[in-house]
């Protein structure tokens, strides 16, 4: 039995590109109010705008914490509540440890870990008040299984899921559902593909996932009946070899 969306107010961060934006679109297209978070307002409306519905468009930095509180409180003002959290936004840093660059270490940290944590702290009072809710982070296939050439996205991510456990065994009694969607490789700007034909001959050879299957995945979470939670989606290419 699938449970409707329409109507409900999501707010998503990292909704510029990627996943993020493709999360807002489908949102959307189920009816959705949607809050739309990331650093440039300009990528923003032009989702909005296709997203169409007059979303509300929150340009912040989520490195810093002022600016995640002044979303989650303006998200809040606007519409009242918040359905559905979508803690999407996230940086990427691959590399090794000897040789890394470790100021952008903190500026993943800030934005996969405490950024996420912060916006779930400042979203979930109201949520507790209502007695439901869906909190889905973004975490990654790296959240499963450390990967020795990103050591340090592996870290941010195996925190994310830790975290998600966690909260959802303390919010569980209070109607609120807790998951992660962990992809492998996905297509997308955030790994360097911008060319259509790279991303559909990976995508023929099975090798990566476009940022619509991700999507489809977190519309599954979302969609289950109230007795439903999928704590873990891990969605992979078919010839991924992890």
């Amino acid at each position: 039995m699938r449970q409707s969306l329409t109507g409900k107010v999501a707010l998503v961060t990292g909704a510029s590109s990627g996943i993020g934006r493709v999360l807002a679109l489908a949102l959307a297209a189920e009816g959705c109010r949607l809050a739309l978070v990331a650093r440039s307002h300009e990528r923003l409306a032009a989702v909005a705008a296709e997203a169409g519905g007059e979303p509300l468009v929150i340009p912040a930095d989520l490195t810093e914490p002022a600016p995640i509180e002044a979303a989650a409180a303006r998200t809040l003002d606007h519409f009242g509540h918040v359905d559905i959290l979508l803690a999407n936004a996230g940086l990427y840093v691959p590399g090794e440890v000897a040789e890394g660059d470790a100021d952008k270490w903190d500026e993943l940290l800030a934005v996969n870990v405490a950024g996420t944590f912060r916006l779930v702290r400042a979203i979930l009072p109201a949520m507790l008040a209502r007695q439901a809710g869906d909190i889905v982070l973004t975490s990654s296939i790296s959240g499963h299984e450390a990967i020795h050439w990103e050591p340090i996205y592996s870290a941010s991510k195996h925190a994310v899921q830790a975290f998600a456990h966690g909260l959802r065994r303390q919010v569980m009694k209070d109607g609120l559902r807790v998951g992660t969607v962990a992809p492998g490789v996905v297509l997308n700007e955030l790994w360097g593909y911008h060319d259509e034909a790279a991303i559909a001959a990976r995508v023929a050879a099975r090798e990566g996932l476009r940022s619509e299957d991700v999507a489809d995945a977190v519309l599954f979470m979302l969609t289950r009946p109230p007795n439903v939670t999928i704590r873990d989606l891990v969605i992979l290419p078919q010839n991924q070899d992890i």
